[in-house]
């Protein structure tokens, strides 16, 4: 059953990048309070362009400085907004995503291997292509997305892609030459 480990990586992987989601949530809520305060700003500035940008008390229009001055907070509001989301969209189209779907496929993978019968070296090699490629693609990630310095030379070689590329190869190679031993179902009769 050399597939098992694949099997029980897949789903302890998975949990660990399903619960990246909830801790993304936490880890970022000045995120919902930057976004308060730009939809705040913005509002303002609708308001006096619907107005044609006089004051609504003397019904003057507001002078050039205090425009500018209206229009630059929302401007940084909008672009202090947007530099807090780099961090999340980082952690989220990288060890999220891509970790959800590499645990996934090393489930699939361990599956298919326990059901081909084939040399148990060949195995034991598309098994480690899979693993090792999931640690070093979108476990990287995670580092690099928790701001741990070391995985940024490491993730730069793509050697985790490399593996699951040379895995699928692999994989693909030894069904075609070897069989499925597809589990009987019983029948009544």
């Amino acid at each position: 059953m050399i597939g098992k480990k694949n099997i029980v990586f897949g789903f302890i992987y998975l949990v660990f990048t399903a619960a990246l989601g909830p801790y993304m949530v936490q880890q970022f809520p000045e995120i919902v309070s930057m976004g308060s305060d730009k939809r705040v700003l913005m509002a303002d500035l609708q308001l006096l362009e619907a107005s044609d940008f006089e004051d609504s008390e003397t019904l003057e229009l507001l002078p050039t400085e205090e425009l500018a001055r209206l229009n630059t907070q929302a401007i940084l509001a909008v672009n202090k907004e947007q530099n807090s989301r780099l961090h999340l969209e980082q952690v989220k189209s990288g060890p999220h995503a891509h970790g959800n779907l590499e645990a996934l496929l090393n489930i699939v993978v361990g599956i298919v291997l326990c059901l081909v019968v084939c040399s148990p070296l060949w195995k034991q090699l598309v098994s480690w292509l899979f693993i090792g490629g999931a640690v070093l693609h979108s476990g990287m990630l995670y580092l690099r997305a928790f701001d741990v310095a070391w995985a940024n030379n490491l993730l730069g070689t793509g050697l985790g892609p490399v593996f699951i590329l040379t895995g699928l190869l692999c994989a693909g190679v030894m069904v075609l030459v070897s069989r499925l031993e597809l589990p009987s179902i019983p029948t009544q009769e």
